[in-house]
């Protein structure tokens, strides 16, 4: 495991988003606004949607999810996607299977 002195600290960001927007299509979106400086998508269903962030970087990737989906709303910001997990039960049940 990497340690946070190497890697950085990430903060990840739940909105609520259209309902039909799928992890790919939003995944498009971010990289037609911002390239490959797009924020990392985690995760896409449901109407709710988890990107990954740097500290520095949230409120412009906040701004960035909104310009890609105008219905989209930050509703919690996290140092961990468990709390997210845990306090949002759909993000629990919708999350995309570790790989092995």
């Amino acid at each position: 495991m990497v340690v946070k002195s190497v890697r950085g600290r990430r903060r990840y960001v739940a909105f609520k988003v259209d309902a039909e927007l799928t992890r790919e299509a939003l995944i498009s979106k971010l990289r037609a606004l911002k390239g490959d400086d797009a924020p990392y998508v985690v995760q896409c269903a449901e109407g709710w949607a988890v990107i990954r962030s740097t500290p520095d970087d949230v409120c412009n990737d906040i701004d960035t999810l909104r310009l890609a989906d105008e219905s989209a709303v930050p509703i919690k910001t996290s140092g961990t996607l468990r709390t997210l997990r845990d306090k949002y039960e759909v993000l629990k049940r919708t999350k995309v299977p570790a790989r092995k």
